[in-house]
């Protein structure tokens, strides 16, 4: 029983932690003027970076130039291999 006991107290633990650092973080946004303009300006440059940049320059080139499965895991594996073996002989 006294195990049982020290799980239960260990988990009270923790979510009293979490609780504690979740309200650590929502205060000190809150707080924040110039912080919150800066998160944003910080979202939409990694939105733009992963999202707009990838639909327009680099295309999904793996399915332009191949039909199967097989077909493109052997052109990744050889790429692999051969980019490998290039650098080994340096």
């Amino acid at each position: 029983m006294k195990n049982g006991t020290l799980n239960i107290e260990k988990k009270n633990n923790l979510i009293k932690i979490g609780e504690s650092i979740y309200t650590f973080y929502r205060d000190g946004f809150r707080g924040m003027v110039l912080g919150k303009k800066l998160w944003a300006i910080i979202l939409i440059k990694l939105f733009v970076m992963f999202v707009v940049l990838k639909l327009f320059f680099f295309p999904n080139y793996l399915n332009t130039k191949f039909a199967t499965n097989e077909e493109k895991t052997n052109y990744v594996f050889e790429q692999i291999t051969r980019n490998a073996s290039k650098s080994q002989l340096k």
